[in-house]
C-alpha cells in the first residue's frame, strides 16, 4: 500500500476485578475438596465429585482469553464523494482477519438538502463501506451522524449476539455550541460482557487554538452520557477509542524545515513541537490517552489527487491534525495504589498498525488507519435467544420458525425475528420479518412458535438466517443457523428460472 509505514506494536493492559467469578469457582472447588474428604465406596459421593468437578471446569472454561482485532478509520472527506474503492483502507487482503471494524468520518458533504435526503436514506459514503464489507460476512451494528460527523460500526456476523446495550449520542461545539460543523459522536456497546466507548471528534481548526481543542474535548466527555447505570460518562468504560481530526498543528518549525525533515523521513524531528504532545504533558487528562509512535507522514494538507503538500496561496503547514488514541479504565486497585493478590488482567489492547493510506486522493486529508488485536475474557458466551427455522422453507407456503429466551433480558413487544440473506449489510436489510408476540412474554427455555407468510418468503433459492432483533438492546441478540430457502413452484412458472438446470428438468 501506498504511503504505508508500520510503527512498533503498542500495548496497554487493564486489571478489571472478576471477583464474583472467581468466588462461584472457590466455591465449587470448596465443595469439592468437602466430598473428596468425605469420599467412600458411595455412589452418591462420586457422583457429587464429578457433578462439582464439571462446574469448576466450566467456570475456568466461561473466563478463557479470546483475541479480536479492531481496524480504526478516521479520515476527513473534505464534502467530497467517495472514492471507487476503499479495500486497502480496511486492509481487506491482510492475513490477519478482522472482526470490527469503526469507521469515523468528518465533513462528510451536509448541505440542508443533502442532510435532510441521508436522514430519510444511507449517505453514500455509508453505501460504500455496507456494500464493500457485507460481501466479506460484516454487518453494520450502528452509525451514529451529527451534520458532517459520521461514525459507523461493523462486526462479523458471528459476533453480532455478544454486542450488546448499544448507544449513541453527540455534543455540538461548533459555532456557540449550536452548530454540529464540529464536535463529536460516540457509540458504546458491550462485547462480551466489556464496555466499550468510541469517540469520533472534529475540534476547532487553526495553529492558535490548541488550548480551545482541549477544552472542547473535555467539554465533550463532560457533556456526554449514557442509559447505563455502571457506564454513565465516556469514561467510566473499560476502553476508550478517541480518533478524528483533531486538528492539533506542528508548532514553531518554519515551512522549509517541516517539509525536509519529512521528506527525508526525519519525523521523530517534528514530534516535540506537536501540540496534541506538548498539550499531554500539561493535561493530566490527556495523560490518560495512549497514541502509537507517529511515522507516517502529516496527513493535511495535500492537493487533491495528489501526495504534494499544500500549493495553493495559503500554504498551510503540514500537520498532524488526524489521529487515533485509546484509554483503559484504571483498575479501583490502581486507583488506590494497590495491587491485589487474585486480580486477573480481563482486558489487553495491542496496537498493531498506525500509519496513513496516502493513496486516497479525494480530499485534502489523508486517512489514519489503526489495527489493534484485544485480548479479553468472555463474559458472556451465550446468545439470549436461541432461533430455529423448522422443516423446509420455500414461498409455496408458510413457514414455521422457533426461538426460545436463554437467559432473561428486558424484552419488549416491538422485538421481532427477521429472515437475512447471507451477505446482508445491516439488521434492517431482512427480506421478511415477523413480530414477537405481543400477549405475553415467555419464560426462560420456553419455546415459542411463529410463522412467515408464504407471500413474504423469496421466490429463487438462496442461503438465510434469522435474527431475533431486540428493540432495547438495539442489537440482534439471536441468530439461527444457516438454512437453505428452495425454490418455489411459482418461480418456475413466472420464468424466474430456466426449466432444466444442470440437465435436471425443474
Amino acid at each position: 500500500m501506498a504511503g504505508v509505514l508500520e510503527g512498533p506494536r503498542m500495548r496497554s493492559d487493564s486489571n478489571s476485578s472478576t471477583g464474583s467469578s472467581r468466588t462461584m469457582l472457590r466455591q465449587r472447588l470448596s465443595q469439592l475438596l468437602t466430598c473428596v474428604e468425605d469420599l467412600s465406596s458411595d455412589d452418591d459421593a462420586t457422583e457429587e465429585v464429578s457433578r462439582t468437578l464439571d462446574e469448576a471446569f466450566q467456570l475456568c472454561g466461561r473466563y478463557s482469553t479470546e483475541f479480536f482485532r479492531l481496524h480504526i478509520v478516521t479520515w476527513n472527506v473534505a464534502t467530497s464523494e467517495p472514492p471507487d474503492d476503499v479495500r486497502s483502507l480496511l486492509q481487506l487482503d491482510s492475513d490477519s482477519p478482522t472482526d470490527l471494524y469503526v469507521i469515523g468520518l468528518q465533513e462528510v458533504r451536509a448541505t440542508p438538502v443533502k442532510y435532510i435526503s441521508d436522514l430519510l436514506a444511507e449517505d453514500s459514503w455509508s453505501h460504500l463501506f455496507m456494500n464493500t464489507l457485507g460481501p466479506n460476512g460484516f454487518v453494520k451494528v450502528t452509525s451514529v451522524r451529527m451534520q458532517g460527523l459520521l461514525l459507523i460500526v461493523f462486526a462479523k456476523q458471528t459476533h453480532l449476539p455478544f454486542i450488546r446495550d448499544i448507544e449513541s449520542t453527540y455534543t455540538r461545539t461548533g459555532i456557540l455550541g449550536y452548530w454540529g460543523n464540529k464536535g463529536g459522536v460516540s457509540v458504546r456497546f458491550s462485547l462480551y460482557g466489556h464496555m466499550l466507548c468510541f469517540l469520533n471528534c472534529h475540534l476547532a481548526a487553526h495553529m492558535n487554538y490548541a488550548v480551545q481543542r482541549v477544552d472542547e474535548f473535555e467539554y465533550i466527555l463532560d457533556s456526554q452520557d449514557f442509559d447505563f447505570h455502571n457506564t454513565p460518562n465516556v469514561l467510566d468504560h473499560k476502553v476508550v477509542f478517541w480518533f478524528g481530526d483533531l486538528n492539533f498543528r506542528i508548532a514553531d518549525h518554519g515551512l522549509h524545515f517541516l517539509r525536509s525533515s519529512i521528506n527525508s523521513g526525519r519525523f521523530n524531528l517534528l514530534w516535540s513541537k506537536d501540540q496534541l504532545m506538548m498539550m499531554k504533558k500539561k493535561e493530566p487528562l490527556l495523560q490518560e490517552f495512549e497514541e502509537g509512535p507517529l511515522k507516517f507522514k502529516p496527513t493535511y494538507k495535500f492537493d487533491r489527487f495528489s501526495e504534494t503538500y499544500d500549493t495553493s496561496g495559503k500554504k498551510r503547514k503540514p500537520a498532524w491534525t488526524d489521529r487515533i488514541l485509546w484509554r483503559i479504565k484504571p483498575s479501583n486497585n490502581e486507583q488506590s495504589g494497590s495491587i491485589a493478590d487474585d486480580e486477573e488482567v480481563s482486558i489487553k489492547v495491542t496496537q498493531d498498525l498506525y500509519t496513513c493510506d496516502a493513496s486516497y486522493g479525494v480530499s485534502d486529508h489523508k486517512p489514519v488507519i489503526s489495527s489493534f488485536n484485544i485480548e479479553l475474557q468472555k463474559q458472556v458466551d451465550t446468545p439470549l435467544v436461541c432461533v430455529s427455522a423448522e422443516g423446509e422453507w420455500s414461498a409455496d407456503e408458510d413457514a414455521v420458525l422457533t426461538y426460545f429466551i436463554q437467559e432473561r433480558f428486558d424484552t419488549c413487544t416491538s422485538d421481532w425475528i427477521g429472515l437475512y440473506k447471507i451477505g446482508f449489510k445491516s439488521a434492517l436489510d431482512y427480506t421478511a420479518f415477523a413480530w414477537v408476540p405481543e400477549h405475553e412474554i415467555p419464560g426462560v427455555n420456553e419455546v415459542v412458535q411463529l410463522s412467515m407468510k408464504k407471500d413474504d418468503l423469496p421466490l429463487l433459492a438462496g442461503d438465510y438466517i434469522l435474527g431475533y432483533f431486540s428493540r432495547n438492546m438495539q442489537s440482534l441478540v439471536g441468530l439461527s443457523p444457516t438454512f437453505q430457502i428452495m425454490e418455489s413452484r411459482l418461480a418456475l412458472l413466472e420464468g424466474l428460472v430456466p426449466e432444466n438446470v444442470n440437465g435436471l428438468d425443474k
